[in-house]
C-alpha cells in the first residue's frame, strides 16, 4: 500500500516537472517574441522620426526658397530657375507624403542638392544687392546732375526754339539739294535703239517689225560719263508697255516689282550692269513669252528710282 502511494507521488512530481519545463519554454518564447516586437516597434518609430524630420526639412527649405524668390523679384533678378526648383521641391514633398516605402536616403541626397542650390543663390543675391546699391548710389548722383541740368535745359529750350525754325528750313533745303544731287548723279541712257531678233538669232534694225519675224527684242543704249555717279554695279529695270499701256510682265521670265517715287510698280525685265563711267554701251535682251500683238510699244528704263531713258517700237 505504501509503495503504491509513493509511486503516485513520484508520478505527480514528474507531471509537475514537465509542466514547469513547459511553462519555462512558453515564458522564454513569450519574452523572445516580445523582444522582437519591441525591436520592430523601435525600427518603425525610427523610420517615422526620419520621415518626420525629412518632411520638416523639406518644409523649411520650401519656406527659405519662397523667401529667396521674393527677394530676387524685389531686386529685379530672374526667378525662372528658382520657380523651377520650387516646382520640383513641391513634387518631392507630395511624393514623400504618398509613398508607403520611404527611402529617406534618397531624400537626404535631394536635401543636400537643395541646400547647395540655396547657397549658390545666396551668392547671386549678394551680387544683386551690391549691384542695386551701386545703382542707388549712381541714381543719387544722377539726380544731383539732373537738377543742375534742368537749369541748363531751361536756358537751352529757349535757344532751341529759336533754332528750330532754322533747322527746319535747313532740312528742307538739304532735302531739295540732296534730291538735286541724286538726280544729277543718276544714270542717263542715250542713243536708245530697239532691234528685232528672229528665232535664228538674226537682228534687224527698222522703224517697224512684222510680228511673226520678232522672237525677241534687243535694247541697245549708251551710259555717258558722269563725275557724280559712283562706279559700281547698278540694277537697270525695263518696263515694256503694250499698245494699251499695260506693262508686259511674266514672273517666269524674270519680271517683278520695284519702287519708283515711293510706289511699287511692275517691271518687265531687270539686268545688273557694272557701271564704269566711260560712255559704255549696254545691250539688254527681252524674250516675250507670247507673240507681240500689232501696235506701238513703249519702253521705259529705270535705275536707282529714276527714269533714265527709253524709246518705242512698232509691230505690224
Amino acid at each position: 500500500m505504501q509503495n503504491e502511494a509513493q509511486k503516485k507521488q513520484s508520478t505527480a512530481w514528474a507531471i509537475v516537472a514537465v509542466l514547469a519545463v513547459a511553462v519555462a519554454m512558453l515564458g522564454f518564447l513569450f519574452f523572445q517574441q516580445r523582444a522582437e516586437l519591441t525591436d520592430q516597434e523601435a525600427t518603425v518609430m525610427e523610420k517615422v522620426r526620419e520621415v518626420a524630420a525629412t518632411r520638416t526639412t523639406l518644409d523649411s527649405i520650401s519656406t527659405v526658397l519662397n523667401m529667396k524668390i521674393a527677394e530676387v523679384e524685389k531686386l529685379g533678378g530672374d526667378v525662372a530657375e528658382l520657380n523651377k526648383v520650387k516646382e520640383q521641391l513641391e513634387a518631392d514633398k507630395l511624393a514623400l507624403s504618398r509613398t508607403k516605402k520611404v527611402e529617406t536616403g534618397k531624400y537626404l541626397a535631394k536635401i543636400k542638392e537643395y541646400e547647395k542650390f540655396l547657397g549658390e543663390k545666396d551668392i547671386e543675391i549678394a551680387q544683386l544687392q551690391e549691384q542695386n546699391q551701386m545703382l542707388a548710389s549712381t541714381n543719387d548722383s544722377l539726380n544731383t546732375t539732373v537738377g543742375s541740368l534742368r537749369t541748363e535745359r531751361e536756358t537751352l529750350v529757349q535757344r532751341q526754339t529759336e533754332l528750330s525754325d532754322s533747322v527746319m528750313t535747313y532740312t528742307a533745303q538739304n532735302q531739295i539739294l540732296s534730291e538735286k544731287v541724286n538726280r544729277a548723279a543718276a544714270l542717263k541712257a542715250q542713243n536708245f535703239k530697239v532691234l528685232a531678233v528672229t528665232s535664228k538669232g538674226k537682228t534687224r534694225d527698222d522703224d517697224a517689225y512684222k510680228a511673226k519675224r520678232v522672237d525677241k527684242i534687243k535694247m541697245v543704249f549708251d551710259l555717258p560719263e558722269n563725275p557724280l555717279t559712283r562706279e559700281e554695279r547698278k540694277d537697270i529695270y525695263v518696263r515694256v508697255l503694250d499698245p494699251e499701256g499695260a506693262v508686259l510682265s511674266d514672273d517666269a521670265m524674270g519680271s517683278g516689282e520695284f519702287e519708283v517715287n515711293g510706289h511699287e510698280t511692275k517691271y518687265t525685265a531687270r539686268e545688273t550692269v557694272a557701271y564704269q563711267n566711260n560712255n559704255q554701251k549696254v545691250e539688254m535682251m527681252y524674250d516675250n513669252s507670247a507673240q507681240f500683238r500689232p501696235g506701238k510699244y513703249s519702253i521705259e528704263l529705270y535705275a536707282e528710282g529714276y527714269r533714265i531713258g527709253g524709246g518705242n517700237f512698232v509691230i505690224r
